[in-house]
């Protein structure tokens, strides 16, 4: 199901952390992608569909630079990418390989990508910084993927970082990491993950007044009292 505008814009407002906890609540542990960290400090919020791509560990008879030029390949699945979305590949945790390079990285800018996500590394890392493409990996390694890794498709459910992606969940993306909302959840949870920032907001400033957790965070009933009068203030 395509990502609303509303859903984006208010997500965008809400921090992975923020996202976790209430994804907790419903029951969701595991949504937070291992490995994943922001390439550049200071990466601001996104919020986009994921685009799934998955490798396999390397078979040297499809693993060789011939492949490249495959109808199954990463450059063919750049170019089924749609404009906003974000690439969520399946590396498999392996770091001695990288994923990207700048041509490819450059080329998915071209397209409108949002951002790219991986539990492996990318390689060319000056140049794909310059490519301005926003990117959450586990760091960078000179050796190009077919070196420790076999592409085999893309939009398919994946794994990466420990987390199971589908084509189309929603990926949150900041300097906590990238976390993914199942496709099914997100109109659900808009409402409560800004309810629930809003009220992180009110007790960081009770916090700052010098009042005890306990009874705070978490609420007991008195401090629920006193956040609902706050919340019906004009």
């Amino acid at each position: 199901m395509p990502l609303e505008p509303i859903h984006r814009d208010a997500l965008k407002l809400i921090s992975t952390a923020t996202l976790t906890t209430v994804l907790l609540k419903k029951g969701l542990r595991n949504v937070w992608m291992r490995g994943a960290r922001p390439l550049r400090d200071g990466e601001t919020r996104i919020v986009g569909p994921a685009f799934t791509m998955r490798f396999v560990p390397a078979r040297e008879d499809l693993a060789t630079p011939a492949s490249w030029g495959s109808p199954i390949s990463t450059r063919a699945a750049i170019e089924a990418m749609p404009e906003g979305c974000i690439a969520v590949v399946d590396a498999m945790g392996v770091t001695d390989a990288g994923v990207f390079g700048d041509i490819l990285c450059a080329r998915m800018v071209k397209r409108g990508v949002a951002a790219m996500v991986t539990d492996g590394v990318v390689r060319d890392k000056v140049g794909v910084l310059g490519t301005s493409l926003p990117v959450w990996c586990d760091g960078a390694a000179a050796p190009p993927s077919v070196a420790g890794l076999t592409f085999v498709g893309w939009q398919e459910p994946i794994g990466c970082g420990g987390v199971a992606v589908f084509p189309d969940d929603v990926v949150v993306v900041d300097g906590d990491g990238a976390v993914v909302i199942p496709a099914a959840f997100v109109e659900g949870i808009v409402a409560e993950v800004l309810e629930q920032e809003q009220m992180e907001a009110w007790i960081m400033d009770e916090v700052a007044r010098g009042v005890p957790l306990p009874g705070l965070y978490p609420m007991n009933e008195d401090t629920k009292l006193r956040y609902a009068a706050y919340k019906g203030k004009p």
